[in-house]
């Protein structure tokens, strides 16, 4: 999977324990002790390997951030829903959101 590089250095560092994206076509194939290889854009160069550890499926991501709060995924604590919410946005649009509902990918790292 392919990650820009704040995210993907708080994976390499283990404080992002879990990676969220829509529950698309591709993403209901993965099952829990499979491996993902994240990769830094933008020339893929740096990668860092990680195992599937839980799935956690929502119908928003609103809901799933409700649910974990911010410290799976590396935010600052006072950091709002809506804020990581908006934050998903400039991938996601909503509408795919509503239609596909999002997965939260526990993960961790291969060493």
């Amino acid at each position: 999977m392919k990650l820009t590089a704040d995210p993907f250095e708080r994976i390499k560092r283990g404080i992002k324990t879990m990676e969220v994206r829509l529950f698309d076509e591709k993403r209901k194939t993965m099952k829990v002790g499979d491996s993902i290889t994240f990769f830094k854009l933008p020339n893929l160069e740096e990668s860092t390997k990680t195992e599937i550890t839980k799935l956690s499926k929502f119908n928003s991501f609103k809901e799933l951030f409700s649910f974990f709060k911010t410290k799976p995924f590396g935010h600052p604590e006072d950091m709002t829903t809506e804020e990581q919410v908006l934050g998903m946005r400039d991938a996601y649009s909503e509408e795919n959101e509503k239609k596909l509902g999002v997965l939260g990918i526990h993960i961790k790292l291969i060493s």
